[in-house]
């Protein structure tokens, strides 16, 4: 995809998003700037709307003949989804990840974006607009961020109870003495830039909208991790129902750490 693609010009799109877009509505957000969806956690503001808008139009204009799939298109007409299954290139995007976290000054969100080429994930960037760091990724080039290659934390000769990770609160409440620690943080763009930092060893995911993981997985999976979807098979970018996705340093780990959830 280098051949064809500026793949710095991706990063500084979405620099440029959260620049004019996203940071400076940060705390300053009026009340009919917000909106909720599907629940009363499920929100969408004006800095989502108009970042996915922005990021639409010039990533499509930077790959000519490829098409875009945003979380806040896919609310407004499920219809789209069907983007997927095309043989064009596919942007997936989330151009505020977080967004309640976002909306009530919590500072994890981020900006997530995919490139699926034949229904394979060949490309990834999640930015974090505050810390201004740019996590990529590109099929067998490993995943990268301030120059920097990442490697998931080795589990190494620690046991589960050395583990650091993030489960739902209802799980953690029963299985927090089975680990370090149990975080949450509102934001898959987080976990996965936690994960590939070295600052997470695992994370269970039961909502699995292609926007939240494209990127993500294949960074873990570029630097050294394991991931498998708790039916079995590896993850795609689709919608997977009724599935779930742990991610772990390895394959023994993650069996351990599937037993010990009892998922």
């Amino acid at each position: 995809m280098r051949g064809t693609l500026d793949f710095d010009r991706v990063g500084d799109i979405l620099r440029e998003a959260a620049d004019t877009l996203v940071c400076p509505r940060f705390r300053c957000l009026e009340n009919d700037a917000i909106a909720t969806k599907t629940h009363a956690n499920d929100l969408v503001t004006i800095a989502d709307l108009e970042a996915e808008i922005f990021l639409t139009r010039e990533l499509k204009a930077l790959l000519p003949g490829s098409v875009a799939l945003g979380e806040e298109a896919v609310y407004q007409d499920p219809s789209v989804k069907a983007m997927l299954d095309t043989d064009a290139p596919v942007w997936i995007i989330d151009p505020v990840d977080g967004t309640a976290n976002f909306a009530r000054g919590n500072t994890a969100f981020g900006i997530i974006v995919a490139l699926i080429k034949n229904r394979r994930t060949v490309a990834g960037w999640i930015y974090d607009p505050l810390k201004r760091r740019l996590f990529t990724a590109e099929v067998g080039e490993g995943t990268w961020s301030e120059g920097r290659r990442l490697s998931v934390m080795p589990r190494g000769e620690r046991g589960l109870c050395g583990l650091s990770g993030c489960i739902s609160r209802r799980m953690a409440d029963r299985h927090r003495d089975s680990f370090r620690t149990i975080t949450q943080q509102g934001s898959a763009a987080h976990d996965y830039m936690s994960l590939v930092d070295g600052r997470l060893d695992f994370r269970l995911f039961r909502l699995l909208n292609p926007w939240d993981h494209a990127a993500g997985v294949l960074m873990v999976e570029e630097a050294g991790g394991y991931v498998r979807l708790l039916s079995g098979p590896v993850y795609t970018p689709v919608f997977h129902a009724n599935d779930g996705l742990l991610i772990a340093p390895d394959a023994e780990t993650w069996a351990e750490i599937r037993t010990t959830l009892s998922v």
